[in-house]
């Protein structure tokens, strides 16, 4: 088996402050809720927001009820501006190191995300990596973007 690997790169605008997008990426509650794709749920089991913290989540198909893991060791946070982390999937057929980079900048509209994912494993076709950020994302914007007062 080759141990070929490849590389993700996202780019979002969201109506929504750098601010509250880094909230949504680590606070347990609102990640469960936009990172799943369609068809899943997400349950967060352990999220230990600090440099060289672990956190750890799993995935169940509402369908067919398979459930699968993934979890990862953050690398470095800088508040409201960037996230790095090195995730890897429970599952045997899907081992490796996957780096996960997230930047954040101000826009004049809310915020600029970046997202990188390099060191996917070969069986994992690239272009389904794309069709879940761009669910993920989705969701992210339905979660993020609303404004409602206190």
């Amino acid at each position: 088996m080759s141990s070929a690997t490849h590389t993700v790169n996202i780019h979002r605008v969201l109506r929504a402050s750098p601010e509250k997008v880094y909230r949504a990426f680590l606070e347990p509650d609102a990640f469960a809720k936009w990172v799943p794709p369609h068809g899943f749920t997400g349950k967060v089991h352990q999220m230990d927001v600090r440099v060289g913290g672990k956190y750890r989540m799993s995935f169940t198909n509402l369908s067919t009820t398979k459930r699968h893991s993934v979890g990862g060791t953050y690398l470095e946070l800088t508040p409201y501006e960037s996230i790095k982390k090195a995730d890897s999937n429970e599952a045997p057929n899907l081992s490796g190191e996957i780096l996960v980079s997230v930047s954040l900048m101000p826009a004049a509209c809310g915020s600029e995300l970046h997202i990188t994912q390099e060191g996917l494993p070969e069986n994992i076709p690239v272009e389904f990596c794309y069709l879940g950020w761009q669910e993920s994302l989705r969701q992210l914007a339905h979660l993020v973007e609303p404004v409602s007062p206190d």
